[in-house]
């Protein structure tokens, strides 16, 4: 008699570090992040992939955590809010445009609404405030009236592409000093 697999051994890149873990099987991802990673930044509000407030980046893209199983995320890169900002602690630009904006109350759909924004932003560094809003349509805010959301955005789409700006300018000196 043949025993069902319920347990699976996964590696993944989280945050930059490598990650080996054994798992169970119906383990979902968001869980995984939590309870095995302690990485508690990835709320979970509705697990139905409904309200956003567990979506992380998976190789680039936002997705909820709540409605994936961790096997499934054997091979990739993630990065949750804690991935976002320096080691001595400098906030990344989306982090501090929404501090700057007080874009949120409670803060419970925070991370939900950045990482959202950084997959935003990546793909489309001065979106509109029409692409703003529907591409944030998929998070919840229980809280706010999504004004000071939106300012948030709106704010990172300066600081995100002035930190690139940036960003650029030094590599392009690194290479004429060299």
């Amino acid at each position: 008699m043949t025993h069902p697999l319920t347990t699976a051994t996964i590696t993944l890149t989280i945050n930059g570090s490598a990650v080996t873990k054994q798992v169970p099987v119906r383990q979902s991802l968001s869980d995984f992040i939590r309870e095995d990673m302690g990485l508690t930044g990835t709320h979970l509000g509705c697990e139905h992939g409904v309200c956003g407030a567990c979506t992380i980046l998976l190789d680039g893209e936002a997705v909820r955590s709540c409605l994936m199983l961790a096997v499934h995320a054997d091979g990739t890169e993630i990065t949750t809010i804690e991935g976002l900002a320096e080691p001595d602690g400098t906030l990344h630009p989306i982090q501090q445009a929404f501090h700057e904006s007080h874009g949120f109350q409670c803060a419970f759909c925070a991370p939900g609404f950045v990482m959202t924004t950084v997959a935003l932003l990546d793909r489309n560094p001065e979106p509109t405030r029409e692409e703003i809003r529907e591409e944030l349509s998929g998070n919840l805010c229980r809280c706010t009236g999504y004004h000071t959301i939106i300012k948030g955005v709106e704010t990172a789409v300066e600081l995100y592409g002035s930190t690139q700006e940036a960003s650029v300018t030094e590599q392009e000196e690194g290479c004429a000093d060299a």
